[in-house]
């Protein structure tokens, strides 16, 4: 860990600003609720909560962070902060939901930090605030970003259970450096298995993400993406990652676009990922990968006319 590379020109975002921005940020005050958007200080923030139209509605999108804002692992690449568990929140699950009806979002992502300190690693908040917000607007189509509950199938079950419209949980890196990326709790073959079981018990769409850039080789990428793929997920985002501070992991590389354009091309193409969005600026919780899955789900789009929505939409 050292000093930070110079970013390149494609690197640059937008700064957060518009109507749109203080609205989702008035909202979220108020309910006293956490984004993963602004707690992991993602480069999208300003262009996905400017979205939507002027009315409240549309695109504009958050990523509401369950359970606390400090996590129970220490994940060398990510910028929440660790230690200091909390109790639950019990109103959180309605906050939440409520928010959501005041934002007027049509397609609501729910992450969350790990919680290895409960019993259930939290399943069970997730899959109450999965039925908070269907059970206000059945029609909200919801994505949640899971983490892996200690590998606790049950705990995996009761949010399927929940009905949420797509399980992701993330890889983040190769199988070579799964640690010093991440927790040492955290393992590839886990996370293999938990996307595995919701493809298994359930139709619903499973998703992961991959971060490039922390020097793994175009082989053990390919090799993910297969094993990826072998375990029924599909969809995939990739994207370069970003040191969030100095005591971070450095970035080895920052990847060219094009090389972000041949692995979209070699997942979707050649492996039969679903959709795959690929791009220095791509996260877990990406628009365009929102809008493929409201155009395959909600509007009953084939694959190729979800994937031409996306695509139009920049991604």
């Amino acid at each position: 860990m050292s000093s930070r590379r110079r970013k390149p020109d494609w690197l640059k975002s937008r700064p957060p600003a518009g109507q749109r921005f203080t609205e989702i940020r008035s909202v979220l005050r108020e309910h006293d609720l956490n984004t993963v958007c602004e707690e992991a200080n993602c480069p999208n923030l300003g262009e996905c909560w400017s979205g939507g139209d002027a009315g409240g509605h549309g695109h504009g999108t958050a990523t509401f962070m369950l359970m606390g804002d400090r996590c129970s692992r220490g994940c060398n690449f990510c910028d929440v902060e660790t230690g200091g568990m909390e109790a639950l929140d019990p109103d959180e699950p309605a906050n939440v939901a409520e928010a959501v009806t005041e934002i007027g979002l049509e397609y609501v992502v729910l992450t969350s930090v790990d919680r290895d300190d409960l019993p259930d690693g939290g399943s069970a908040h997730f899959a109450e605030t999965i039925r908070e917000i269907k059970r206000r607007d059945p029609g909200i189509l919801v994505e949640v970003l899971i983490p892996d509950f200690g590998g606790d199938e049950a705990a995996v079950r009761r949010v399927i259970e929940a009905g949420p419209d797509v399980v992701a949980h993330n890889v983040e890196t190769v199988e070579r450096l799964q640690w010093p990326v991440r927790d040492r709790r955290a393992t590839y073959d886990r996370t293999l298995d938990v996307l595995q079981q919701v493809s298994r018990e359930s139709d619903i769409h499973t998703k992961t993400s991959v971060m490039l850039g922390l020097g793994e080789y175009d082989h053990e990428v390919y090799r993910t993406l297969r094993d990826l793929r072998e375990a029924d997920v599909d969809i995939v985002t990739l994207g370069q990652y970003l040191q969030p501070s100095l005591s971070h992991l450095d970035v080895f590389e920052y990847v060219h676009p094009d090389a972000f354009d041949t692995w979209r091309r070699v997942a979707e193409e050649e492996l039969g990922f679903l959709y795959c969005a690929s791009g220095p600026m791509v996260r877990s919780s990406y628009k365009a990968g929102e809008l493929f899955v409201e155009a395959l789900v909600r509007e009953g789009s084939s694959v190729e006319a979800a994937r031409a929505a996306a695509r139009a939409a920049g991604g």
